[in-house]
């Protein structure tokens, strides 16, 4: 099999700052937006582009992100001519290893890889909310015959220091890179988003395989490393929305911004065409809204339940909020239930989680709080 592009999707990593939302669930796989799972994001703009060969690495508690990636059917991406893998670490005549860092989890799939032979790589992380598709990134990685392009987004100088950064030229070559810098000199991020020519990726990854002082991660070492060796790096800005959802604060305002008026680029659901993010919905009831609820700006799915109060809410299928309940800025996650009597403001309450009777969390209003107490909860 032969491809001229090829995706490979880093959908590994623990997300330990989502504390107890991914204690039992792989970050790419929690849930967004009342019908999404973050995964549904890099899936549905590789098949938008037309992207049919991708690879899907998992590590931390990836059997049920395994098992929802499947075949690639949710987004087409499983007919005779397209291929979608999971990849998970494995065993091999060398010995076993978990991936130790974004550079060595491609590394450790080289072979897979080589058989499906692409002239180029589109590397992607799994845990971001944007929708696009990649046609113009790639057009300007052929048009200046870059090694590498990096796709960047300007972030505000407060978040500068979270990302990696970059400086260009006039022609958008890069001609500086900072990981996670103390004192930035750009706030042009790094999306983790790479293209790169498939032969220079693979001399750079095996080369850095063998360096025993090497983190193996494409921002502490393959970008560094291509740029003091003078490779052809280009920048490419991108557009549109786009959030990286790595705290439970970015993960609340990502939803949050489906609500928001006035600019189709926030919501999502809005995206027709080109753009259509595709999602495992399984939910075949409507939702019930009872006749003495009262709904305002909210986003609630099939299969949900509102008898209380919910206002600036998104709210998810099979989930009860109950006659007298009240609930502000909340995200409420599939199967979570919210007791009669109860008020709850700025929070997100994750899978079958429930707030009892009467309970107040909070009323303060001091920052967002997160409500795990369901199933896989400690």
């Amino acid at each position: 099999m032969s491809t001229s592009l090829a995706a490979m999707i880093l959908a590994g990593g623990k997300g330990t700052r989502l504390q107890a939302l991914t204690r039992k669930v792989a970050k790419p796989a929690v849930s967004y937006g009342g019908k999404y799972r973050i995964i549904d994001f890099p899936l549905s703009n590789c098949a938008n582009s037309g992207i049919t060969c991708v690879g899907v690495m998992t590590q931390y508690e990836s059997s049920e992100l395994n098992t929802y990636v499947g075949n690639g059917e949710k987004w087409g991406l499983n007919g005779v001519r397209s291929l979608t893998s999971p990849l998970t670490p494995k065993q091999t005549e060398e010995g076993s290893n978990w991936y130790l860092g974004t550079a060595d989890a491609i590394y450790q799939n080289i072979d897979w890889l080589d058989k499906v032979d692409p002239e180029y790589v589109l590397i992607l992380s799994g845990d971001h909310i944007y929708s696009c598709t990649y046609d113009d990134m790639v057009k300007k990685h052929l048009e200046s015959k870059a090694d590498c392009t990096i796709s960047v987004y300007p972030v505000g100088w407060d978040e500068a220091s979270r990302f990696g950064i970059l400086v260009t030229d006039k022609d958008d070559n890069i001609v500086d890179f900072q990981e996670k810098p103390k004192k930035p000199i750009s706030n042009l991020a790094s999306m983790g988003i790479y293209i790169f020519t498939y032969k220079t990726l693979r001399a750079e990854l095996i080369a850095d395989a063998k360096d025993p002082s090497s983190e193996h991660d494409f921002g502490k070492n393959i970008i560094p490393k291509m740029m003091s060796e003078k490779k052809k790096m280009v920048a490419f800005t991108y557009h549109g929305y786009w959030k990286d959802v790595g705290t439970i604060a970015s993960l609340h305002q990502a939803n949050m911004d489906l609500l928001m008026s006035g600019d189709a680029s926030t919501n999502l659901y809005t995206v027709q065409g080109d753009n259509r993010i595709f999602s495992e919905d399984t939910h075949s009831t409507p939702q019930y809204i009872g006749k003495s609820a009262s709904v305002r700006d909210c986003l609630i799915n099939q299969g949900a339940v509102v008898l209380g109060s919910v206002d600036h809410c998104v709210i998810s299928g099979e989930t009860l909020i109950e006659k007298g309940a009240q609930c502000v800025n909340v995200v409420i996650m599939n199967g979570a239930k919210v007791g009669a009597g109860a008020v709850v403001y700025d929070a997100i309450i994750g899978p079958d989680s429930a707030v009892d009777e009467n309970e107040q969390i909070n009323v303060k209003r001091d920052g967002i709080v997160l409500i795990v107490n369901g199933k896989g909860a400690k």
